[in-house]
């Protein structure tokens, strides 16, 4: 009996079907580590890499909060191993840890500073090359070493990742004094000819007997080494300019000298570059929305002249931040903002000429800071709080 040659294609695709339904290469859950924070230190010994993995356990999580609590166990355990490579120091870690270490689900990935003072480059290769880790996992620098920033005590959540992550996006959400940075962004600067690369500066202080982390500001690498950092002042010049302020509090005072706090609630920022005669400007263009979150003062901040008066200071504010920024930059000769890029960009064919001598011109560039604040409401009183 013949078989019909479209039996044979169906019986074809029904084999194919079945082979691509079968879970070859499944890995159970109860069989990895689920890592949520990743920390990289320069190790002074031997001078070689030394690789920290925080993993969660899940269990712990679980049982923590319910009756009877759980034992005092942490809900994470923290894994640290030497190796001349990354690669090979994150595999060791099996020696000590019975799963293997995974990696979609991590959530920061934390440089030393002796691993950002010794050139960061040959430390970020495996987490971009490697299959499962992620380049949105946000970058940040440790005041001392990864692996002891990896050990605080969480405030609020039950993991130190965790708290660090919140840490930063917070810092970045609601005062703009320090920014988040994803990883595929800091390679993209690390990548650039001009460019430098920065990141949330985080530190460990003390309170109340325990080690818990801050935000201090940013920092500022020069190719791939760490060569300085912002203060929160210059680090919001910083979001001014690159468009990442989201909101802030700007403080100021009234015309009678009393001190008010203005809320930001909308802005946006960027730049232009010209190159005339060798020379180059950079025009900043800030564009601020706010409200008037408190006065201590009894003037009619309603009144239109105070307005004004307050929209005028917002502006100057916002100006000395951008000013404060670029001149920290031009003091560690790094190109925080993005401008030389910029001017690649506008003028390819003169770029090739003045290329060599950025790091020269970058500090001599002159800036025209343009910053249009605007005072919108006046929250859920109009009148003042105090007596008149």
């Amino acid at each position: 009996m013949k078989i019909s040659s479209r039996l044979i294609k169906i019986a074809i695709c029904l084999v194919m079907i079945m082979s691509l339904s079968a879970c070859w290469d499944s890995r159970e859950l109860n069989e990895l580590g689920i890592v949520v924070g990743a920390g990289l230190d320069k190790d002074e010994g031997s001078g070689t890499i030394k690789f920290t993995a925080q993993v969660v356990k899940a269990g712990e999580i679980a049982s923590i909060g319910k009756s009877g609590g759980s034992g005092g166990e942490k809900a994470y355990a923290n894994f640290s191993n030497i190796g001349n490579t990354v690669f090979a120091a994150v595999r060791d870690i099996t020696n000590e840890s019975s799963r293997k270490l995974y990696f979609p689900h991590n959530q920061i990935l934390i440089l030393g500073r002796s691993a950002a003072e010794d050139g960061i480059t040959k430390y970020l290769d495996f987490f971009m090359r490697d299959t499962e880790t992620r380049l949105n996992v946000y970058v940040l620098v440790a005041e001392d070493s990864a692996e002891k920033l990896l050990d605080i005590d969480p405030q609020l959540e039950k993991v130190p990742a965790y708290d660090i992550l919140h840490l930063v996006e917070g810092e970045s959400k609601f005062t703009s004094q320090a920014m988040t940075v994803k990883l595929r962004d800091f390679k993209a600067r690390l990548m650039s000819k001009t460019a430098s690369p920065v990141a949330p500066l985080v530190e460990i202080t003390d309170k109340n007997g325990k080690k818990i982390a801050r935000i201090n500001g940013v920092a500022v690498f020069k190719g791939d080494k760490l060569v300085g950092t912002l203060d929160k002042k210059e680090s919001r010049g910083l979001s001014w300019v690159l468009g990442k302020v989201k909101s802030t509090i700007i403080e100021t005072k009234s015309s009678q000298g009393n001190p008010v706090a203005m809320e930001t609630v909308r802005a946006s920022g960027n730049f232009s570059p010209e190159l005339k005669d060798g020379k180059i400007k950079i025009k900043i263009n800030i564009v601020e929305e706010g409200n008037v979150g408190e006065q201590t003062g009894p003037e009619d901040l309603s009144d239109i002249h105070e307005i004004v008066f307050l929209e005028a200071q917002k502006s100057e504010v916002i100006k000395s931040d951008v000013m404060a920024a670029f001149k920290k930059a031009q003091e560690l000769n790094a190109d925080i903002f993005g401008f030389g890029d910029a001017v690649q960009r506008k003028y390819p064919e003169e770029w090739t000429e003045i290329e060599d001598k950025w790091d020269e011109l970058f500090s001599k560039i002159e800036l025209e800071i343009n910053a249009d604040a605007e005072l919108r409401l006046m929250g859920r009183t109009r009148t003042p709080s105090v007596p008149q």
